[in-house]
Formats: C-alpha cells, sequence, structure tokens
C-alpha cells in the first residue's frame, strides 16, 4: 500500500466571527463532578464576558450541578484520574502523578475535594452556586434536560431558582441553532 501526502495550501476551516456577527454558545454540562463543573462555567463566564449569547445545558450527571440537594456538595476524586497531580507545597513531588493505587483508600475522595477547593479559592474563584448565579445575573441562560429530570424523579422545585426551564432534547437543538456547542 502507498501512502500519498499532498501538500495544500487550503486555510483551514475556521469560523468567521466578524465584529458583527452573533456569536452564541451552549456548553453541555453532563458530568457532576467538581473538576468537571468548572471548565464550562469558566469558559461560559468567558463568553459572556466578550458579549456572546451564552446558554448552559445541564443533563445526566451534570443535573447534580443545578440540583439543590447535590450543587453544594459536588465531589472530586483521583480514582480514573490518572493527570492528577500531588498537592503543591511537596517539593519535587508536587510534580509527580498521584499513584492510582491512592487514590482508591478511603477518604482520598473528601482530601482530593478540599485540596480541589482550595486551590480553586485561592484564584478567587467563587464555588459552584455563586457562580451560577454569578453566570445568571451576567445574562447566561440555565437549562434542565427533561429527560434526566424525569429520570432522577426531579421537578422544578428541586432546582437552582436560575433555571429557566426544563426541555427536552427537541427544544435544545432548537435553542442551540447556529451555536457553538461545547459538550463538558
Amino acid at each position: 500500500m502507498t501512502v500519498t501526502h499532498t501538500n495544500t495550501t487550503e486555510a483551514p476551516l475556521v469560523p468567521d466571527f466578524d465584529d458583527d456577527s452573533d456569536r452564541k454558545i451552549c456548553f453541555v454540562c453532563s458530568k457532576g463532578n467538581l473538576d468537571m463543573a468548572y471548565p464550562a462555567l469558566i469558559m461560559a463566564n468567558g463568553a459572556l464576558a466578550e458579549g456572546i449569547e451564552t446558554h448552559i445545558f445541564f443533563t445526566f450527571w451534570g443535573m447534580d450541578m443545578i440540583n439543590k440537594k447535590t450543587m453544594d456538595d459536588l465531589q472530586f476524586t483521583a480514582l480514573g484520574n490518572a493527570a492528577m497531580h500531588m498537592p503543591p507545597g511537596l517539593g519535587k513531588l508536587s510534580d509527580k502523578h498521584m499513584p492510582q493505587g491512592l487514590a482508591g483508600l478511603p477518604g482520598m475522595t473528601g482530601m482530593a475535594t478540599k485540596m480541589l477547593k482550595k486551590q480553586i479559592a485561592d484564584l478567587d474563584v467563587p464555588e459552584v452556586p455563586e457562580f451560577l448565579q454569578l453566570l445568571s445575573d451576567m445574562g447566561a441562560k440555565l437549562w434542565a434536560c427533561q429527560m434526566s429530570v424525569d429520570m432522577m424523579g426531579l421537578d422544578a422545585d428541586d432546582l437552582f431558582e436560575e433555571v429557566v426551564d426544563v426541555i427536552n432534547v427537541g427544544e435544545f437543538m432548537e435553542l442551540s441553532d447556529g451555536a457553538q456547542i461545547v459538550f463538558v
């Protein structure tokens, strides 16, 4: 078999967002871990700061971010997270990855959660409920997935007050028409 590489001079396909465009972005939050909550919230904050219409759609375990019973207690685990580093302040050990054998020991999730919350707080980043309130106040629209609400036996009263509505996937498709979609 012969493989031929053709060198083309065509520019890569890149969206063209001129200054006059009405940009829209939709973040899909599908995980309720503490370390998976912040990427969408931070990117949504950046998008809002740039004047971009911003929507956040919570589905499956991402519902923990907007469930009143769970949103204050999101956890972080090193188990299965081979990229996790040792805590700062351990000298040269801080540059090493957390051994996976330690991650499953009792109390490690609590320790990892506490460590991550401290690092986030040290950067003056608000905790998830306060961050969601901030984003809503800035104009972000928060949406809950109808199937996930049904699957988890929730109703609108169980959700963070700033959730605009519980919508189905068809309504999300309509809402996200023309938007960049970022799945977290």
